[in-house]
């Protein structure tokens, strides 16, 4: 059918049949999938132009695509309805341009993070987003599924680090937006589309962003203690002139699970010249004391691993028995939320963070878990999860207006929906 179609575009030696993966390799497709008919095949384009007409043959033959990279968060969002075949960018992972006295960056969609990183740190500079698998995501998927963590506080989310974007539509045309130079705002709606997307309007290829200077050292506090009390140091730390670059709030459990104490904890990290950093964990500690909270500080190799520690508590790659949520709320009642949460992160100043159940739990308590965050203004959306777990319930949970106006830009971006159907929010 359609694989040796695909194999006259991109070669012979860049299709694989579904029947010769491994079970290792078929299984990121089946946790993502809810049909029982798995994809035909996995397809890996070399090119831009491989990929777009690749695309176009799809488009043609009305053939539903699946697009990824790495595949490390395939898994999340809803379960896809139907796949023939998937097109994976992992092969498009070159560096297009690094403007280094522009402090900007260009790459293909299929370039590891931690490559990047290692590229951007040879001129002393990096891509200030701490996705959830460093090591194996891609460019395009941590844009696609807007995955970044708590170095929010200080630099924003994907979309406001991003300058430009290039992919290919659902009918093979390539396209795209803005550009290189930081004061360029043209097509900035277009790429705010993409960021989060989840493949359902098109696929990246290309993506430009703003870097930054590595800082000179780095330092962490931990406060823990009672909910009033670190509630009260979060409160005094968002309304103080210090400057975190990551601070989040922590659930009993967590705190527990990684050995920082018995209680809920406050985490912040500094990174700055060496003075700033010892002058402001100072001063945060100070706070803490007073508050009578538990403080600690973490640099050098002990600071590395306390967020890698705390990283992997929340995610779990390919643990198949864990539900994890990515959830919003009201910065002032994050620790309501996490007082009734088994493991969770929260960011004190978006509201935004990570809850993680075990799958055993049920789908109860996690919808019990949405009802209390939407009283408080809040929102649960199901990242990963067993299929059976996401068969049961809504994965996005959205009561929100604009649907019918997301449906409409699906419709307008891929017509016949032939790209990752059923992955976004109401079935889109």
């Amino acid at each position: 059918m359609c694989a040796s179609e695909l194999a006259s575009i991109v070669g012979e030696d860049a299709v694989y049949l579904w029947e010769n993966l491994t079970p290792t390799g078929q299984k990121p497709f089946l946790q993502a999938i809810s049909s029982e008919n798995p994809p035909f095949c996995i397809v890996y384009p070399q090119s831009t132009e491989q990929l777009a007409r690749a695309i176009a043959q799809a488009h043609h033959h009305n053939w539903r695509v699946v697009a990824c990279g790495s595949a490390s968060k395939l898994s999340w969002g809803g379960l896809i309805k139907e796949v023939d075949f998937v097109v994976s960018t992992e092969r498009l992972n070159q560096l297009i341009n690094h403007a280094v006295g522009d402090l900007t960056v260009t790459v293909e969609a299929g370039m590891k993070f931690s490559e990047l990183q290692s590229i951007l740190a040879k001129a002393n500079q990096f891509l200030a987003l701490d996705p959830v698998a460093p090591e194996s995501a891609t460019i395009g998927g941590i844009v696609a599924t807007a995955d970044t963590g708590s170095l929010r506080q200080r630099y924003g989310s994907v979309r406001d680090q991003m300058l430009g974007i290039s992919f290919v539509r659902a009918d093979g045309e390539i396209a795209k937006a803005g550009g290189r130079v930081v004061k360029n705002v043209a097509g900035y709606d277009l790429m705010k589309l993409f960021t989060g997307s989840y493949g359902t309007l098109g696929v990246i290829t290309q993506a430009t962003f703003r870097v930054y200077p590595l800082p000179q050292i780095s330092g962490t506090v931990v406060l823990t203690g009672t909910a009033e009390n670190v509630s009260q140091a979060a409160a005094t730390l968002r309304g103080s002139a210090l400057t975190p670059t990551q601070a989040d709030l922590l659930s009993h459990q967590l705190v527990s699970s990684l050995g920082l104490g018995k209680k809920l904890g406050l985490i912040a990290r500094f990174q700055s010249i060496a003075e700033s950093v010892r002058e402001q964990s100072n001063r945060l500690l100070e706070v803490g004391q007073q508050l009578g909270l538990q403080g600690s500080v973490y640099s050098a190799t002990d600071e590395v691993e306390l967020w890698q520690r705390l990283r992997e508590s929340m995610h779990s790659h390919g643990n198949e028995s864990v539900i994890t949520c990515k959830i919003g709320v009201l910065p002032t009642a994050a620790l309501k939320v996490l007082t009734q949460a088994e493991k969770g992160v929260i960011h004190i100043a978006s509201g935004l963070g990570v809850l993680r159940f075990e799958s055993e739990v049920g789908v109860e308590q996690v919808l019990q878990m949405r009802s209390l965050l939407e009283a408080n203004k809040g929102f649960l959306t199901v990242l990963e999860a067993p299929v059976t777990v996401k068969q049961r319930l809504d994965v996005w949970g959205y009561t929100g207006n604009a649907l019918e106006i997301m449906k409409r830009l699906k419709a307008q971006f891929d017509s016949k929906n032939i790209l990752s159907s059923g992955r976004f929010v109401g079935g889109i």
